[in-house]
């Protein structure tokens, strides 16, 4: 089994130097819009775009991370980086070989049936191959990519610095805990040991939702840069909607998704980070595949708590219990202008939730809709002196809206309300912190420490 390797100040160099370019491209042309320069942003926004793309790794991942965190980056540039879909050129099979060849040992092709070497899926830190074992069971293979701890730490720098040039810029959303966050999250994504106790741990929460399935890891063929795990069938979200499936295929995969995003949520206080519609298929027997636990979060009960409290404080337009909310979720010294602003979103994200009916997730069909919404908090927050997001709030936001996108492209009728209350009904801080740790330790998911952002 092969030992998992650190950065190595050599690999950050060199993937420094063939970052720098794109990175530096943003923060000149953000330095020659604020001084009255003329620059096509949406140009270069595009331009930026196909470079990362050619880029595995996780700048490509963090670009489309900050693409759903609102106002982390220019509306031209979130526009663009959005529509990445991890989808670089796979490595060859000589690469496979020799990767294979490191994380098992000169006879692993003994240890499988059949193994195919071109890629099925390339990713941003890695790519999957879809092999047999001899027990007959068909398994997907998740290969790391080479020195991807010395990249991503080269590739946070490269985000740091774009970052701290637009926050010169436009200071409405301060990106000091975004960073952190991210930084963590991205790093334990390079531990397949991780990723594999995720997969436990979802496939134990979810045991009882049955039109949710998760891929179960094959430890024996697994280490900490390769994963195997059972192949699942089913269908890209993309190509499932191409073919117009029923009203009622829609709703039942709506509903699965749901349950499979919000009961780990509120009964274990944790979340599948990664809202992206390349982790979702559709099952032929109509349930759904939950695909990539690389980004999951462990949350404290109280942020559970402040979830509920500022569901009901909006609901009854409490401006009193809503600040107690938000600091239960971390946010410091809110004046009563910030929690105003702050108001306003709260009522777009729950707005569905509040709607004792059945009917999609949006009404208004305006694409721009929600822009318009997440302009005008921007504007509130930049007139009220700014806000530092809590690192807590940071996935929890970029999940929800993520997962709200996908509901909105699956034309999804369903009583969003009802199915919200009945998750949250009974909740009891104390009984999830115990069903926490009890899922956690079971699975195998290291606890966070005690007092850490969690």
């Amino acid at each position: 089994m092969a030992d998992d390797k650190g950065p190595t100040l050599f690999g950050e160099m060199r993937r420094m130097v063939r970052t720098s370019t794109a990175v530096g491209g943003i923060a000149a042309r953000l330095v020659g819009a604020r001084v009255g320069l003329h620059t096509d942003r949406a140009a270069h926004a595009e331009g930026l775009k196909d470079v990362l793309g050619g880029l595995k790794g996780p700048l490509m991942k963090v670009a489309q991370f900050l693409s759903t965190v609102p106002d982390a980056l220019p509306a031209e540039y979130a526009d663009e980086l959005a529509e990445l879909q991890s989808n670089a050129p796979p490595m060859g099979a000589a690469f496979v070989r020799r990767r294979m060849q490191g994380e098992l040992g000169s006879d692993w092709q003994g240890r499988f049936a059949r193994f195919d070497q071109q890629a099925a899926a390339a990713a941003s830190l890695g790519q999957v191959h879809r092999a047999s074992l001899p027990d007959g069971r068909a398994v997907a293979c998740k290969l790391q990519y080479p020195d991807m701890a010395s990249t991503v730490e080269a590739d946070l720098r490269q985000v740091k610095l774009a970052m701290a040039v637009y926050h010169r810029i436009d200071g409405a959303i301060r990106q000091d805990e975004i960073l952190k966050e991210l930084s963590d999250r991205l790093r334990e994504e390079l531990d397949y040991y991780r990723e594999a106790a995720h997969m436990r741990l979802f496939a134990a929460m979810l045991a009882e939702t049955p039109d949710v399935h998760i891929p179960e890891p094959v430890e024996a063929l697994s280490t900490g840069r390769l994963l195997t795990m059972t192949w699942l069938e089913g269908q890209p979200l993309k190509s499932w909607l191409a073919a117009d499936p029923s009203q009622e295929a829609r709703n039942r995969l709506a509903e699965a998704l749901f349950r499979a995003w919000y009961v780990p949520l509120y009964r274990y206080g944790v979340i599948h980070g990664d809202p992206h519609m390349g982790n979702y298929q559709a099952r032929a027997d109509g349930g759904l595949n939950l695909l990539d636990f690389g980004t999951v979060r462990v949350f404290a009960p109280r942020f559970i708590h402040g979830i509920n409290e500022l569901y009901e404080a909006t609901r009854d337009h409490d401006a009193a219990r809503a600040r107690g909310a938000y600091a239960d979720w971390g946010f410091a010294g809110l004046s009563e202008e910030k929690a105003a602003v702050l108001d306003e979103w709260a009522r777009f994200l729950y707005e569905p939730l509040l709607d004792d009916r059945v009917r999609r997730i949006q009404l208004d069909e305006d694409p721009n809709y929600a822009r318009g919404i997440a302009m005008r908090v921007h504007e509130g927050l930049k007139r009220t002196g700014g806000v530092t997001p809590p690192r807590e709030f940071v996935l929890m936001d970029r999940s929800a809206i993520g997962l709200g996108s996908v509901f909105l492209r699956l034309r999804a009728e369903l009583n969003w309300c009802a199915l919200f209350r009945e998750l949250i009904a009974g909740f009891d801080a104390d009984a999830l912190a115990a069903r926490q740790k009890a899922a956690l330790v079971a699975a195998g998911v290291p606890l966070p420490p005690e007092g850490a952002p969690r």
